[in-house]
């Protein structure tokens, strides 16, 4: 299972107001290898799934994500965070033994 907080589930729904995207709008999250840690989350809107897809709907928000990329991202909680000292979007992933400082990318 993939989890959407309440600061993130505003934030979405916020963003996909401002950009007119309609309901069969999802947010799509993948990890590559990459950054100072192995792993890099990647986020974006996406309204086509694949076949191999894990989708899941948490706290009104639909998520999808590749076979491949849950095995890293099972029971992570997608959170957003303002403010000045604010990350904007970020994972909190218990498989994650390792972030680098920024926290966009983790290790297994």
């Amino acid at each position: 299972m993939l989890f959407v907080s309440d600061s993130a589930k505003e934030k979405v729904s916020e963003i996909k107001s401002e950009e007119n995207l309609t309901d069969d709008f999802f947010i799509r999250v993948s990890v590559t290898s990459g950054g100072c840690s192995g792993l890099t989350y990647q986020m974006d809107f996406d309204n086509e799934a694949q076949p191999n897809d894990q989708i899941f709907d948490d706290n009104g928000v639909k998520i999808v994500t590749d076979l491949k990329s849950f095995l890293y991202l099972c029971n992570t909680t997608l959170e957003f965070s303002g403010g000045l000292n604010g990350k904007g979007f970020h994972f909190s992933n218990p498989n994650a033994n390792r972030t680098c400082g920024c926290g966009e990318s983790f290790s297994v």
